[in-house]
This record gives structure tokens, sequence and C-alpha cells, in this order.
């Protein structure tokens, strides 16, 4: 079944061209949140007199540092912001490690994020959890080193808990699968399983013209279009402008359709005149 699944997913991600996956690796994870964990764990060297520096770029996804804290052993520590730390990277030498953690889409603004740290001993990981057209336009298929999606954003099935990471590097792969195993030895079959079908359904779908993504899309971005309609009335708020972009899976370009607004502080702005 397992090989199963991993065939579905490089197939979705082929019919949607939002990610290079052949030839590459793929692991299960009780969502992404859990699959992140194992990236930090995986990428940390356990033979360092001095930890990994774990950074996101402001604003991020909370739980990246609660997770991070929670969790941290001598390998890594978490720092609050990718921007502050470059301004110290003066200070640092080339034997400090980083590892940046990259969310394009972003979660809560929606921007497509690139990693900032290029030295040596910086890595990246990708969270492409968003990266789907009915959130947001594809411009070309991710080819990052490790990036990761959830059937939570692809369906909306969240509470079956299951998301993938695409990994390039073969040890990376293992410290990853070998973390997981003692975590909670693997994903249930029966996510798994639900998983499977859901995919199943996915690319039937497509073959008959008619997607996910077309229903997903329209929905988001009608969402989005009475957020606007409210938010235009206000004399002290204003929303985030969101250009409209070519997108490779419609062929055509398509207005803007964020995901799930949890933070919305981060998308209204304030007009302190009034």
């Amino acid at each position: 079944m397992s090989k199963q699944l991993e065939a579905q997913i490089h197939h979705i991600h082929d019919i949607v061209g939002n990610a290079l996956t052949q030839g590459k690796y793929i692991i299960f994870g009780t969502g992404s949140t859990q699959l992140i964990n194992a990236a930090i764990h995986a990428l940390s060297p356990h033979n360092s007199s001095s930890p990994s520096i774990v950074v996101p770029l402001i604003p991020y996804y909370p739980l990246y540092k609660q997770q991070t804290e929670f969790f941290q052993e001598v390998e890594y520590k978490f720092e609050e912001d990718a921007s502050l730390w470059m301004k110290k990277m003066n200070n640092c030498s080339n034997d400090d490690n980083i590892i940046e953690i990259v969310t394009s889409p972003n979660n809560p603004d929606g921007k497509l994020n690139s990693a900032r740290f290029q030295h040596p001993n910086a890595k990246a990981i990708y969270d492409r959890v968003y990266y789907w057209p009915h959130f947001t336009a594809i411009s070309a298929p991710a080819d990052d080193d490790i990036m990761f999606f959830s059937l939570s954003k692809l369906t909306g099935h969240a509470g079956t808990r299951f998301g993938w990471a695409v990994v390039k590097d073969e040890i990376v792969f293992t410290r990853m699968n070998k973390y997981l195993s003692v975590n909670t030895m693997g994903v249930s079959h029966e996510s798994q399983l639900r998983a499977l079908h859901l995919m199943k359904v996915i690319i039937d779908q497509a073959k008959e013209g008619e997607t996910i993504f077309d229903f997903g899309y329209k929905t988001m971005r009608n969402r989005w279009e009475k957020l606007n309609e409210i938010v235009s009335v206000s004399k002290r708020f204003s929303l985030q402008k969101l250009e409209s972009q070519y997108c490779n899976f419609f062929h055509k370009i398509r207005g803007p359709s964020p995901g799930k607004i949890r933070y919305m502080r981060h998308f209204l702005f304030y007009d302190h005149k009034h």
C-alpha cells in the first residue's frame, strides 16, 4: 500500500506541476508538522560542539517555534527571526550551522518566500503545504532539497493527519526515517489507506477534466472577494494587496485566493489617522 501511495503522490505532483519529485525520496508523516521536526533533527550535526540555529522569517506559523523548543535537543536551538539573524552573520564563522524554515506560500501572509542564507553550512527546509493551485498561482515546479506537503491543505481532510516530505539526499532521508520510526513507529495504515483513496479520486477527476482545484479555487477566491468587500467599507482598516499572477496549472492569469487566514493581523492594516 505504501508503494501505491508513493506512486500516487508522484502522479499528483506531475499533474499539478507544483513540485519535481521524480528520483527523490518520499517520506510519510503524521501531518507535515511532524516531518519538519524530523528534518531539523536529520540536518543537525550530531558531532558538533555548537547547536544548529533554526530560524524562520517573520511572520511565521507559531507552531514552528513551539514544536522546535518543545523537542529541543543539544543539536539545535530556535531563534526568532531570519532577518535579525542575518544581521548577526558578520560575527558568525562559516562553521555555524543554519537551518532555515522557508514557508512558501507563507502562512499567514501568503508570500512566496525563498531561502535567505547562502553560506556553505546553511540548509533550507521548505514548507510547501499551500503550494496548490486553489491557494496560489503555480509559477514553476518547486525543486527544493527538502519540501513538505499535507493532505489537510490538498483536500481539506485535516483529521486524517497525513503529510509527506520530498527529499533529495539519501542520508537525510535515512535520518528522517529513523526519527519517525522511533517517534511514532510510522504512519497508521488507516491514514495511508484514506490518503490513497482520496488521491485516486483526484487523479480520476483530472482525467475527466474537472478537478478539486477548480472547485477549491472558486471557493477560496469567492471568500477572498467577500472579505475585500467587508473591509472596503471600513475607514480604519485596509486589506493586504495581493497581485494576480499567471498560473501554469490553469493556463491563465488568476486572482488571489489565499488559504485559511488564521492571523488576520498580518492581512489587515490599521490607519492611525482616523
